[in-house]
């Protein structure tokens, strides 16, 4: 943080975290933007605040989907979903395959993969596997990859022939994972894209937490005269046909001024039905 030059550094954590920056303590500027990871009472601090600052997104509970065929060893998706599960009761874990011998032997080797955990970690796991879990079986590549896109995972982990294939294919995803070597606990812990990702399908229409959050899109306009007149018929036309005669001398005044002597016929009639 001191390398990327900021001025504060607080170091307070949970909803008193969140406080302190959206309401300026500690000498503080008000933050313009909240962004980043918690638990459900912080998401739950973001979504009080979102207006009064802006937020990155309303984060549910973690997510996970493995799109698998048959080339996919059973112990290692059975390992990864598990270790998935383990986030807690509410965390999802989903198995979308083509091939129904491996569905069925992950089926079997999860819960005794799960009793192997410690006692915290195997009761989440277990609460989540036996209430949130799915195991989807398709009937080949392009299915699993319509229902990847329909869920928008969180994590979406292919482990499958032809990975060049999913990567150009697969449209709506957190974070996506290719092939075995690697696993998304890589990406919660060592392997360095961020990884404050959308959940609860948002990756339908956004991606996760970057610089761009930071960014804000703005737009100018500047006209010349000549420009100015198509604009301004229009715009004094359209005005009167919704009954907003204010805006429609806005644009006539403009009219008189850059087109002295000429006449103009602004009525809401001219406007096509």
């Amino acid at each position: 943080m001191d390398l990327c030059g900021a001025d504060v550094i607080l170091n307070l954590g949970g909803v008193q975290g969140v406080a302190a920056m959206a309401h300026g303590l500690f000498g503080l500027p008000k933050a313009d933007i909240l962004v980043g990871p918690g638990n459900q009472y912080v998401a739950e601090a973001k979504r009080m605040l979102f207006g009064q600052v802006g937020i990155d997104m309303f984060a549910g509970p973690t997510d996970s989907m493995i799109l698998a065929d048959a080339s996919a060893d059973a112990e290692m998706v059975a390992y990864d979903l598990v270790g998935q599960a383990e986030h807690g009761y509410n965390s999802p874990v989903w198995l979308v395959t083509s091939d129904e011998a491996l569905a069925q032997k992950v089926i079997r080797l999860v819960p005794a993969l799960i009793e192997t955990l410690p006692p915290v970690n195997r009761d989440s796991a277990r609460a989540a596997w036996d209430n949130m879990a799915e195991v989807i079986l398709c009937d080949g590549p392009e299915e699993m990859a319509q229902v990847a896109d329909r869920y928008a995972p969180e994590h979406l982990h292919v482990q499958a022939h032809e990975l060049d294939w999913w990567l150009g294919r697969l449209t709506a995803y957190g974070s996506l994972f290719l092939g075995e070597e690697t696993t998304v606990a890589f990406g919660d812990k060592t392997s360095g894209p961020n990884h404050v990702l959308p959940t609860s399908g948002a990756a339908r229409y956004t991606g996760g937490l970057s610089v761009h959050k930071f960014m804000k899109t703005v737009t100018w306009q500047r006209a010349t005269r000549d420009a100015a007149r198509p604009l301004a018929e229009a715009t004094a036309r359209i005005s009167r046909l919704e009954g907003m005669e204010g805006h429609a001398r806005s644009a006539d005044i403009r009219l008189a001024k850059f087109f002295p002597g000429e006449t103009f016929d602004l009525k809401a009639a001219d406007v096509p039905s």
